[in-house]
């Protein structure tokens, strides 16, 4: 999955007394596992000298000299439902992996970024640290800075001679946010990265989050170093070895022709969710999340009754408190408290995770980010259900309406502090104590040797109590058994 940035025309934006025009690019979305013409496939297939050529041999006989033919030379389509490509496997070649499934991403401006969006949760808690953000990137780094019209009403505009450069939108502008915002700045917790994927319906820009706020799953980044990492965004802070960028046309690239530095990020996956009513011909509504799909039983005493298909075909009756898809980063949220696995969100999957399913049987599943799922409440249902997206726009669910999932095109790109892999394992580790036990103590020098020279012994004879071995019982091999040593 990749960047990619389209030219678009210039948009106004006006709001009482302030008004600007963003000129330039926006960035817009690949879909998820389409790869750019001239990238390497990161599923190249490599090929090899094919193994010796077998022969056969029988009893008393000479060795038989016949050549073998080579194996037929085959094709290998690869698509994701909207592209395809296609690589050649010669008779001398082998299928296997040569680079891994999964890549990191590097963002680099082309241009220096001209407007950003700041963020923060509701209150006047974080109004201090708000406005030290706002100035240190509109009046010395000469930002434009988009801020929501709540916060400009009532922290702006009696202050436009000491903030000139912060600008709102209006209602109607709401759809076109990722038209004129570079990137995105979240001051709080989790939540706000959740507010802001919802301000940005479709395409989304990169967003940096500074964790603020009381979990912070997601918000990787320490607002004691803000400066810095937010100048790491403008300007560019890491560089792959791998990668370099020799642009003929970098002519106002960050006046650095062929400039690399930029900043890893975490292309999260959205779902894009359908609500469908019985008979309807089209979606009712459109919701895309970031985290999960919940449909559940409500105040209702009965089980929910839920058909489950996947791309029409009936996978299964959910009969349960509720059921959801999340993606992998919504893995570490509800799904995980529900039972459902941790995911690392570089991972293309998507998560159906049953709510106190009446079933032993019944297991959480993760499933291919291609999958197509339709959860539908038949007509016999005992009673209605309700859904929700991201805790947001709850409503009710009649018989014989349905919710249709699949993966959305328009990732959330978040910078990572570090990488991918080791701000996740930080989350982990910072919110979840994940893996964290009391150390066990080592043994002494007299316990280890002696530990030692019982293990060296040969097993007694005999065995443990109810046909146990060793001095266990109940079959069991080692010291928890429950029957005594023999």
């Amino acid at each position: 999955m990749g960047l990619a940035r389209d030219g678009v025309a210039c948009r106004s934006l006006c709001s009482g007394h302030k008004s600007f025009v963003r000129g330039g690019a926006c960035w817009s979305r690949r879909p998820v596992g389409v790869r750019a013409q001239s990238a390497p496939s990161s599923e190249a297939l490599v090929a090899e000298p094919a193994v010796s050529e077998p022969s056969t041999s029988e009893p008393d006989s000479a060795l038989r000299s016949t050549n073998w033919p080579r194996k037929s030379s085959l094709y290998i389509l690869r698509t994701d439902g909207k592209s395809c490509s296609r690589e050649l496997v010669t008779g001398t070649g082998k299928l296997h992996f040569a680079y891994p499934s999964t890549q990191q991403h590097l963002l680099v401006w082309r241009h220096r970024p001209k407007s950003v969006m700041v963020i923060m949760k509701l209150g006047d808690e974080l109004l201090a640290p708000f406005l030290d953000v706002v100035d240190f990137l509109g009046r010395e780094h000469q930002l434009r800075v988009v801020v929501e019209p709540h916060v400009y009403e009532q922290q702006v505009a009696g202050r436009l001679d000491e903030f000139p450069f912060v600008y709102t939108y209006t209602q109607a502008d709401m759809e076109r946010l990722a038209e004129y915002v570079d990137f995105v700045v979240c001051l709080g917790g989790d939540g706000v990265i959740l507010h802001s994927s919802y301000l940005f319906k479709a395409s989304m820009p990169p967003v940096i989050a500074f964790n603020m706020g009381s979990m912070g799953f997601l918000t990787n980044h320490d607002f004691s170093n803000f400066k810095q990492d937010l100048l790491d965004v403008i300007y560019g802070g890491t560089k792959l070895d791998s990668c370099t960028l020799l642009s003929l046309d970098s002519v106002n690239s960050m006046d650095e022709p062929g400039n690399s530095l930029g900043v890893m990020v975490t292309l999260r996956m959205r779902l894009s969710c359908e609500v469908w009513r019985k008979g309807s011909r089209q979606p009712e509504q459109v919701v895309e999340v970031l985290n999960e799909m919940v449909i559940d039983r409500g105040s209702s005493a009965f089980l929910t009754n839920i058909e489950c298909y996947e791309k029409g075909r009936f996978i299964s009756r959910v009969q349960a408190d509720g059921i959801m898809l999340a993606t992998p980063t919504g893995s570490t949220a509800y799904s995980v408290a529900a039972g459902g696995s941790m995911v690392h969100p570089n991972v293309p999957a998507i998560l159906l995770t049953p709510v106190c399913p009446h079933s032993l049987s019944f297991r959480p599943i993760i499933l291919p980010d291609y999958a197509e799922l339709e959860l539908r409440i038949p007509d016999n249902a005992r009673c209605t259900a309700w859904v929700c997206f991201d805790g947001r726009s709850r409503q009710e669910l009649g018989r014989g309406d349905s919710v249709k999932v699949r993966m959305s095109e328009n990732p959330v790109p978040t910078i990572n502090r570090t990488d991918l892999t080791g701000d996740w394992f930080d989350s982990l580790e910072r919110c979840f104590r994940w893996s964290d036990r009391t150390m066990q103590k080592p043994l002494s020098a007299e316990q280890l040797l002696a530990a030692e020279a019982a293990s060296a012994q040969p097993a007694a004879a005999g065995g443990g109590a109810n046909g146990g071995s060793g001095s266990s019982g109940n079959g069991g091999s080692g010291s928890g058994g429950n029957g005594a040593a023999a």
